[in-house]
């Protein structure tokens, strides 16, 4: 794993678009098109404005999938990840190849049956996401489902998850946060070449020691990524600040 420490989140916004662009650039030159796996949230505000301005990629070769999405919450919704991407990511890449939402307004069951035949067995170059206060990867909160091989899966939030998207101002109070979403899942986040991850602010920084410094566990999602081949961690000062050891 490599770990790197910035010094703020616009650094670290920069910093991790910059490896990601590479990733990207260097897929495309391998294998012709790259699929990668774009996330949403505060921890991607700055990478996705400074990935949309890298220089030299071939958007069109590009396949977006997206992450993670609530359930039963219309696009036109302020805090509707589709809405967050195409807004901050796809608009501003207007030759990308195809972006693939995760609509979660509608029939989950069929949502989830096309979300895993159009990725199953695809190439994932290269996966943006961040870490949750509760260690969660994408929705996959504790305790995450860590066998299921299906790429995308219907997954209950716990209230730690949606006391934090209440906290970064996405919803008006608790009760709006809905108790469901569909997710990628920890194994499909997995099998991407590469996984970066931007986590930032002092909120972070108990997930961040557990998941690199505690046991290997569902109960703390993000402690998996310690099995992956090509995990790098862009981080601030204030979320590694519990670390024993600093980066």
């Amino acid at each position: 794993m490599q770990i790197q420490l910035l010094d703020n989140k616009i650094v670290l916004g920069q910093a991790a678009a910059t490896a990601g662009a590479y990733l990207i650039r260097a897929a495309i030159a391998r294998h012709g098109e790259a699929n990668i796996i774009v996330a949403t949230g505060a921890s991607q505000f700055e990478l996705l404005a400074h990935l949309v301005k890298a220089p030299d990629i071939d958007w069109s070769k590009v396949t977006a999938f997206h992450l993670d999405e609530y359930v039963g919450l219309p696009e036109t919704h302020g805090a509707s990840f589709r809405k967050y991407l195409r807004e901050r990511f796809v608009a501003h890449v207007p030759d990308l190849g195809a972006f693939i939402p995760v609509n979660g307004d509608g029939d989950v069951k069929a949502e989830l049956a096309r979300l895993n035949g159009l990725i199953r067995g695809k190439r994932i170059a290269v996966c943006f996401a961040g870490i949750g206060e509760n260690a969660h990867l994408a929705f996959n909160d504790p305790p995450a489902d860590f066998e299921t091989e299906e790429p995308y899966i219907l997954v209950t939030l716990d209230e730690a998850c949606r006391c934090q998207q209440m906290g970064e101002g996405w919803f008006p109070t608790l009760a709006d946060v809905p108790k469901t979403a569909i997710s990628m899942s920890i194994r499909q986040m997995m099998k991407a070449d590469t996984l970066i991850l931007s986590v930032s602010d002092r909120r972070k920084a108990e997930a961040v020691k557990d998941a690199l410094e505690g046991p290997l566990t569902n109960l703390c999602p993000a402690s998996i990524i310690r099995q992956h081949g090509d995990c790098r961690l862009f981080v601030d000062p204030a979320a590694a600040s519990l670390l024993s050891r600093k980066p």
